[in-house]
């Protein structure tokens, strides 16, 4: 026979100041271990959304970021001739040799540097990317000292608004437009035409030349006639799966300090909980010497006191949900290992991960539960009548 459940609600209902200060514990640690989950999830999908099934990205054999590669003029030329390569409506490959180099910018509050990428393009590097729109003022005119900003960074930097005046490497860059890239890390750089920003930078060396291949399915062939051209000693990526593999080393760390410092206010929570268990037990020992006397088996009052610490706990974890949705699509920015580079992003919080927190709730309710439960089942029923 089991023990009602409305018995537990009851109960919790009779110790109002310390359920709650158990639910709100719980509440917090969840709320934490929700935050840390969605920002290491939307710095992964800020690059995930940077590359395209459709673009190739190719990089200096064995170099494993932008930073680290470099590709001669003869080359990209030899590259760019590639018959795997898409059009554009004029006919031109759809091809962007870039440079890419990351630098430190006066940050908007006056208190220090921003360190942003500054990235050379082709015009056609619009079209390559196509997920780029200028959403205020104008692209960049070639031949000119112009950038365009990303829309996710602009903010974070001195003189980035449209028609102001930015300086680095030595020169003045007007700067005549920003852009949006589908909330991708391309938001947290700087673009302008690669032969202004090549001399000044990176000298004859592109970084990556980056193009769109007639179909995803081409992709296999170009890698191979690439890798396999002993004039080009190069790498050929996908650029979906390149910029998705970049955000490997922050997105472990942010797990980590996700489970590490949640651990530790678990363990805080958990023994709330126990606590307040306890107490329900030491205060209703007749109760319970009632139920054990009208037959409810030792194991029912187990599984009663245990469910009345996960019903808290539940509680708890959906209080703690309800308190981390409001900083889902809160911009942030953070180093991206792989430059070095300020990236901004947005916390991302997702169906999967409120699932989690409210899993997690769940655990801490039958961890701290547990002991307070078998306790109040083995209590005899003579001593629990006194």
């Amino acid at each position: 026979m089991k023990i009602p459940l409305i018995y537990n609600v009851r109960s919790l209902a009779r110790r109002p100041v310390s359920s709650a200060m158990t639910a709100l514990g719980v509440a917090l640690v969840v709320g934490v271990f929700i935050a840390m989950l969605a920002l290491a999830n939307g710095f992964r999908t800020a690059l995930i959304r940077t590359g395209s099934a459709d673009n190739v990205l190719v990089l200096r054999k064995g170099a494993d970021s932008e930073l680290a590669s470099g590709i001669s003029r003869d080359n990209a030329a030899i590259i760019a001739a590639l018959p795997e390569i898409a059009a554009a409506s004029d006919g031109r490959p759809l091809v962007s040799p870039e440079v890419f180099v990351p630098m430190s910018l006066d940050a908007a509050s006056g208190n220090g540097d921003r360190l942003v990428v500054a990235r050379g393009v082709t015009r056609q590097a619009f079209e390559v990317r196509h997920n780029v729109r200028i959403v205020e003022g104008r692209s960049f005119a070639p031949g000119r000292d112009e950038v365009v900003i990303g829309s996710a960074i602009a903010s974070y930097l001195a003189h980035s608004a449209v028609g102001d005046t930015i300086h680095f490497a030595g020169r003045g860059w007007l700067v005549a437009g920003h852009f949006t890239a589908g909330g991708s890390a391309f938001e947290s750089e700087i673009w302008g035409e690669n032969e202004q920003l090549m001399p000044v930078l990176r000298g004859e060396f592109f970084q990556v030349v980056a193009f769109r291949l007639k179909s995803p399915a081409l992709f296999d062939e170009a890698k191979r006639k690439l890798e396999n051209d002993p004039r080009l000693q190069v790498d050929a990526h996908r650029e979906s799966e390149f910029y998705a593999s970049q955000s490997i080393v922050l997105r472990r760390i942010l797990n980590f300090l996700a489970i590490f410092i949640t651990g530790i206010m678990a363990i805080g929570a958990v023994f709330g909980a126990v606590n307040t268990m306890y107490a329900a037990v030491a205060s209703r020992t007749g109760e319970i010497a009632v139920l054990l006397t009208l037959g409810f088996r030792p194991r029912s009052v187990l599984a009663s006191f245990l469910a009345e610490a996960t019903f808290l706990a539940l509680v708890g974890g959906v209080l703690g949900c309800l308190v981390a949705l409001p900083i889902n699509g809160i911009v942030t920015s953070t180093t991206n290992w792989s430059s070095f580079s300020q990236i901004a992003f947005q916390f991302l919080v997702t169906p999967r991960i409120l699932a989690l927190g409210v899993l997690f709730s769940l655990v801490m309710g039958l961890v701290g539960g547990f002991f307070p439960a078998r306790r109040a089942s083995r209590l005899p029923v003579i001593q629990a009548i006194r």
